[in-house]
């Protein structure tokens, strides 16, 4: 049987969001007892939790997220450890990881103070010189346990976008990885016609 790691955080309602978006409001409307069956209401915008940021995000591309080929949001995954770093730099150790194709996982340990002032006004920030790494090797996703890789004006955003390298962001249980060998991530957003989506991200261990 595969090893499966769930790297999601759950959805809920009023859940906390990056500073100036509009909260989800997830509520049931109808119950089993009164109604004879159950049923809930799921009202949010596209960045709500662990979620896909596609190009048309933050860049001119016309391409919908729906539109990005499925095997883009699959790949061999790779981790790297970031945890300590407020700047996260180009290494020789990153160097060596990153390889062609892959979906890069970033783990600073952000992830346990989800909820919390700090995880959305103190995260680490991805350099300039890592993100151009990500896009010399194409790779196909890079994900983060925080709630972003930057900060206005989002320059590393339009960089990795403008490149096809999409953005996966507010991950969890990244430590989990670091000693699981080699692993695939599976990142599938809804089939939604917007700029960016909600997603269930996994990861399988691989033999």
């Amino acid at each position: 049987m595969h090893t499966f790691i769930d790297l999601s955080l759950p959805i809920t309602d009023q859940m906390p969001v990056y500073p100036g978006d509009e909260s989800p409001h997830l509520l049931k409307v109808n119950n089993l007892t009164r109604d004879g069956f159950n049923n809930f209401s799921l009202s949010t915008n596209m960045h709500t939790g662990t979620h896909i940021d596609g190009p048309m995000h933050l860049t001119q591309s016309e391409k919908f997220l729906n539109e990005i080929p499925l095997d883009q949001c699959i790949g061999v995954g790779c981790i790297l450890n970031a945890v300590g770093k407020k700047n996260i730099p180009l290494t020789t150790e990153y160097e060596l990881l990153v390889q062609p194709q892959n979906i890069v996982l970033l783990y600073t340990g952000m992830s346990s103070l989800f909820g919390s002032k700090d995880y959305f006004n103190d995260y680490p920030t991805v350099s300039k010189a890592l993100a151009q790494l990500f896009v010399e090797r194409q790779v196909k996703m890079v994900c983060i346990d925080s709630p972003s890789p930057d900060r206005h004006p989002f320059d590393i955003h339009k960089l990795l976008l403008e490149n096809n390298v999409l953005i996966a962001e507010n991950l969890t249980n990244l430590d989990k990885l670091l000693l699981i060998g080699k692993f695939e991530v599976i990142a599938l957003p809804l089939k939604i016609h917007a700029d960016s989506s909600p997603a269930r991200i996994v990861a399988r261990k691989l033999e």
